[in-house]
């Protein structure tokens, strides 16, 4: 048997490193790809949504953060204050994730592009307007992307709730369709709602009105996902003794 050429370590050094920069994925894969990661679907909410829900308490609770933490009086209004934690807590989560998972989320890392140019802007101008048409901006790009994916043949929805809902290729479509189509209209309600109602009660409206109807919307989809569910895999596979 002839000893190994010490220079086949060398050679096998190129495949390896190679190798190995494929197995990093900065953005999550796609739905349907094997390689794909499962996540646990409380932790993915929790990531998506825990930002959200921090602007909201920051925003009910502005002066008492603002007494407890002095130094937060320079950003002035309620909504500044919470626009910051909001910044902060999607740094945080994005940053979490790439933590645990070694990726990143497309749809909050879209909605992260939006919220720190126009926080940007509004602590720059002081205009509390930029942040009230950052719903609208984002709602639009929601929309726009999953119903522009769509036209490419791509399900986007499926990025998102993959994790805990597995469906055909056409109840994805079929998904994907209906929120596009939610998120222009909600576009259109924050500049109906911002527009022609005081601040307070526009923030209201994004807990007490956003949160309800975005639930209502998502159970009125269930007849559709129960329809195009695929079979549990894990259920399928034979028992062995």
């Amino acid at each position: 048997m002839s000893p190994r050429d010490p220079t086949d370590n060398q050679a096998d050094a190129p495949t390896d490193a190679a190798a190995h920069v494929e197995e990093i994925q900065i953005f999550e894969r796609e739905p349907g790809d094997p390689k794909r990661k499962r996540i646990n679907p409380l932790f993915k909410l929790a990531l998506e949504l825990g930002p959200l829900l921090i602007f909201f308490f920051a925003n009910a609770k502005a002066e008492w953060l603002t007494e407890q933490y002095p130094q937060l009086a320079i950003l002035g209004k309620p909504i500044f204050v919470a626009t910051a934690f909001f910044m902060a807590a999607t740094a945080i989560a994005l940053t979490i994730s790439w933590i645990k998972l070694r990726t990143l989320p497309i749809m909050p890392i879209l909605s992260a592009g939006i919220v720190f140019v126009f926080g940007a802007l509004g602590f720059w101008l002081q205009d509390e307007t930029f942040f009230k048409i950052k719903p609208t901006i984002i709602n639009s790009m929601f929309g726009l992307i999953l119903l522009g994916g769509l036209f490419f043949g791509k399900s986007f929805l499926g990025y998102v709730f993959d994790s805990a809902f597995k469906l055909d290729a056409e109840g994805w479509r079929i998904l994907t369709m209906r929120w596009g189509l939610y998120f222009l209209i909600m576009a259109v309600v924050n500049e109906f709602i911002w527009r022609n109602f005081s601040t307070d009660f526009w923030v209201g409206f994004k807990l007490w009105g956003n949160m309800p109807l975005s639930i209502i919307f998502t159970l009125a989809q269930l007849p559709l996902m129960q329809r195009h569910a695929l079979p549990d895999e894990e259920a399928e596979e034979p028992k062995t003794s």
